[in-house]
């Protein structure tokens, strides 16, 4: 049966997107709608409605429904990475997360996403390795950042501890909103840092004047 020419006229049209640009549109779409109604509620024809597009497009970029997944997941990450500040290169702390809070507030969804991922891991084991392996992206670059920070380096316990906090921050903003509380929190970690900072950088004096290497005296 065919549509008629009324009926054909009274459809909106549907949107027609270059191939790169189309593909980051799906995964935004794909980030909507698991962050409204979890993953259960993620399948190509929830994606290409909410994308405008036909379902055949969504499975002609993805393939298959666990590949949306996981791109979509890259996808927030490379996003978050990108806005946070969580690795602004600068070794500087006060450059550390600056744009924490605003990114929570400009885009909860990309935030919401992850977190409706991590929860459904506990129930769907298979998706822990993907979970594991792109959240890596974040302790590598927080590591990286405080070891340009700190004369010391960083190890991977202080790495953990200072991205748990982080994580923690943009949950309970997410949940709670108050991006405030969340600036607050930020500075007083940034303290903190500082705090290590001046800490190992006493510590390499004294080492300094304990090998001989100070000036002798007048």
């Amino acid at each position: 049966m065919t549509d008629s020419a009324d009926d054909a006229g009274s459809r909106q049209p549907r949107k027609r997107l270059h191939y790169g640009e189309g593909r980051e549109a799906l995964l935004n779409a794909a980030v909507r709608v698991v962050a409204r109604g979890g993953l259960r509620k993620l399948t190509y024809r929830a994606v290409a409605e909410e994308a405008g597009v036909t379902h055949g497009l969504v499975v002609h970029h993805f393939g298959s429904r666990d590949a949306l997944v996981e791109e979509a997941l890259a996808h927030t990450i490379r996003t978050s990475l990108s806005t946070s500040a969580l690795e602004p290169g600068t070794g500087d702390v006060a450059d550390f997360s600056t744009g924490l809070s605003e990114m929570v507030t400009a885009d909860p969804g990309t935030q919401a996403f992850q977190y409706e991922l991590l929860l459904e891991s506990r129930r769907r084991p298979e998706l822990l390795p993907q979970i594991r392996a792109l959240y890596d992206e974040y302790f590598d670059a927080t590591q990286r950042e405080l070891s340009r920070m700190l004369p010391a380096g960083a190890d991977r316990a202080l790495t953990r501890l200072v991205f748990a906090a982080l994580d923690g921050l943009v949950l309970h903003q997410l949940v709670l909103g108050e991006p405030e509380v969340t600036d607050a929190a930020l500075e007083e970690l940034r303290s903190l840092l500082r705090l290590l900072e001046a800490d190992a950088d006493a510590n390499a004096d004294a080492d300094t004047h304990a090998d001989g290497g100070g000036e002798a005296p007048a």
